[in-house]
């Protein structure tokens, strides 16, 4: 999950918003973007929680209650990545030339994030099949090998997600991103750990009944914990800006949004027009040959 886009003065934080959308919408997005994630990460919980009931062992319901807490989450970094797309009007390649925090954060983290939660979505989908239809040896390396994929990729986007910078935000909008970054760079590392420990697990190789042990249930559950935790702060984050009405936020440092809005308002510099193969204005002849006031001469006659 990115929000550097909530952070920025100019924030276009909605699928219309490079056609010029109303900011009641973008606002309502946002609102929405963050409540998807917050039930994504209930789900999550729920679904762990149930794998360590006593009474109830592995369940393939505990698991499918996961899955659809993973498709949440693939659902909020996709519209993560479009939004933030659609801010400078899925202009990619301007993106790549002047923008390079925004190709890498804003753009970068959500299209690794989706990767990883697939990966993560499929494992679990492999062993929903195992419990309900038996062992298979194949299917139980590929799901092994993917809950590490998965949130190894999670914990690159994270590392990626919390390196922004900031030159003219206020400590107070810092710290609101802060303390949203730092609880999902944490549930991404329990992920990993749970991953790498539990394909170490010996019992996990002998049947698919036993292929997700305790320990995986138990930094998996730790992990949604910190990613409910982050998706509140999220919520918080984003009243918090909304209330703040541009004061505080970090200002435009002549990126592709603030192009964007100048391309809108005609007042591109001719020297960005000819270097990007813009419009040119009249050709200005060069100086005829001679001493100064020859020139000055030939210009008169």
């Amino acid at each position: 999950m990115v929000k550097l886009a909530t952070a920025r003065e100019c924030r276009a934080y909605s699928l219309g918003a490079g056609a010029g959308s109303g900011t009641a919408l973008r606002n309502r997005w946002e609102y929405i973007n963050a409540g998807v994630y917050i039930f994504a990460a209930v789900l999550l919980v729920g679904g762990f929680l149930a794998q360590l009931l006593p009474w109830g062992g592995p369940s393939s319901p505990g698991l499918v209650v996961a899955a659809i807490g993973l498709a949440g989450l693939l659902a909020v970094n996709t519209h993560d990545l479009l939004a933030h797309a659609a801010g400078v009007d899925y202009r990619l390649g301007m993106v790549v030339g002047l923008d390079a925090q925004m190709g890498l954060v804003e753009l970068g983290v959500p299209a690794v994030q989706i990767v990883g939660t697939v990966l993560m979505l499929v494992a679990v989908v492999f062993f929903v099949i195992q419990m309900e239809r038996g062992y298979r040896h194949s299917l139980a390396m590929h799901g092994l090998n993917l809950l590490i994929a998965g949130p190894a990729l999670w914990c690159l986007g994270s590392v990626q997600n919390i390196c922004q910078f900031y030159e003219r935000a206020s400590g107070h909008v810092q710290l609101l991103q802060k303390s949203v970054q730092i609880p999902l760079l944490l549930g991404s590392t329990l992920f990993l750990i749970a991953g790498i420990v539990n394909r170490h697990d010996r019992r996990s190789r002998h049947s698919g009944f036993v292929l997700l042990g305790r320990s995986w249930a138990w930094f998996c559950l730790f992990g949604s914990l910190l990613f409910l935790a982050g998706g509140l702060l999220n919520l918080l984050k984003v009243f918090k800006t909304q209330q703040m009405g541009g004061r505080g936020l970090e200002k435009l440092r002549g990126g592709t949004q603030e192009r964007l809005a100048l391309e809108r308002e005609g007042k591109v510099p001719l020297i960005l027009e000819h270097g990007h193969g813009g419009r040119r204005g009249p050709a200005i002849p060069p100086p005829p040959p001679g001493s100064y006031k020859d020139a000055l001469v030939s210009s008169a006659s």
